[in-house]
């Protein structure tokens, strides 16, 4: 029993730290013999602020049920980004579909510079400064998947060209 308890208190603890954002919801229908048959699908980005972000996508017969299932979409598939003082390490670009998503890093102080999908998602990121620029469709899903590619694209600061030790047999030469 007291299990039971720690357990149940350790997920809404790690519940309580995510931010979930409702980004589309679609009402989509199929035809059948006496009509249409509604259904609706959620688009969903989950994130921590500190790096951790993940998209889902579902449906459902009502809102509230396709919300939850693509909440626990996003929860499975939280990624890790590599976050530079607030901002990316370097420019990103990535094309999904017929959207192209290109997102750039800012100074200090200049905020998120971003449309609605992509603000969101480096919102709940925890990006603080960064422009972007959205290019061809406009299609909510396409856009986020976009942007989360161009986001795990990203190469860490330490692996940096710049930051790399150099072999000693190249400082020899120089000198």
């Amino acid at each position: 029993m007291a299990r039971a308890a720690h357990t149940q208190q350790r997920t809404s603890l790690s519940e309580a730290t995510f931010d979930e954002r409702v980004i589309f919801v679609n009402r989509v229908a199929r035809v059948v013999k006496g009509g249409r048959r509604f259904r609706f699908q959620a688009l969903v980005v989950v994130g921590d602020h500190n790096g951790k972000v993940g998209m889902g996508v579902s449906k459902a017969a009502d809102v509230t049920a396709a919300v939850n299932k693509a909440t626990d979409v996003a929860k499975k598939n939280l990624q890790k980004l590599n976050l530079y003082k607030g901002t990316l390490t370097h420019e990103v670009e990535a094309k999904v579909g017929g959207s192209k998503v290109i997102i750039l890093p800012a100074a200090p102080g200049t905020g998120i510079i971003a449309g609605g999908v992509v603000r969101s998602i480096l919102e709940v990121a925890g990006i603080e400064n960064a422009l972007s620029k959205a290019i061809g469709s406009n299609n909510r899903v396409n856009m986020s998947y976009a942007t989360l590619s161009a986001l795990n694209s990203m190469v860490p600061s330490s692996k940096w060209v710049t930051n790399r030790s150099q072999p000693k047999s190249l400082k020899m030469e120089e000198q």
